[in-house]
């Protein structure tokens, strides 16, 4: 998958682990980044995530509900999006929100919530394409139909929407 990813623009492939350290190759501009799971095995999802209570609100999932969204055979588990037309988010800032959000900063990021219940998630690898002329949530949407068309009409794991 990091491969054909690679050939369609997609750089950085770098784990949670290693962005908390250092985020500074994420670049400050609009694009498209996904999250991904090069464990092809059946995940394991802990009851109480890492994931911050934004607006004082749970962000944990119930187990049963988060096996549901699963999706199998699939290394793409979400797919997100930075910046753009009234939104001056860049893939750094979008992402680093993601983390903290992990960290159990008080952020809102509702796919986040199932990627945090993994209890590989610190593992999981983030790449992104930076965009110039594309808006990024047509980008967005077009992989997410595109990826639904390859997995019977299912979104990646943490998307909440089309």
């Amino acid at each position: 998958m990091q491969n054909e990813l690679r050939a369609k623009g997609f750089s950085g492939f770098i784990t949670f682990q290693e962005l908390i350290k250092d985020s500074t190759l994420i670049p400050s501009q609009k694009g498209v980044y996904i999250v991904l799971r090069d464990n092809m095995e059946k995940p394991h999802f802990v009851p109480k995530g890492t994931g911050g209570f934004f607006k004082q609100k749970d962000p944990n999932i119930a187990i049963a509900e988060l096996e549901k969204k699963w999706v199998d055979n699939s290394s793409i588990l979400y797919i997100g999006k930075a910046g753009g037309e009234n939104n001056r988010a860049t893939l750094k800032s979008r992402i680093e929100q993601y983390i903290k959000f992990g960290q159990g900063k008080p952020i809102g990021h509702k796919g986040g919530r199932y990627i945090w219940q993994l209890a590989d998630a610190y593992s999981l690898i983030v790449c992104w394409k930076t965009l110039s002329e594309e808006e990024p949530r047509e980008v967005e949407k077009q992989m997410i139909q595109e990826f639904k068309e390859e997995h019977e009409g299912k979104r990646p794991f943490a998307n909440l929407k089309d």
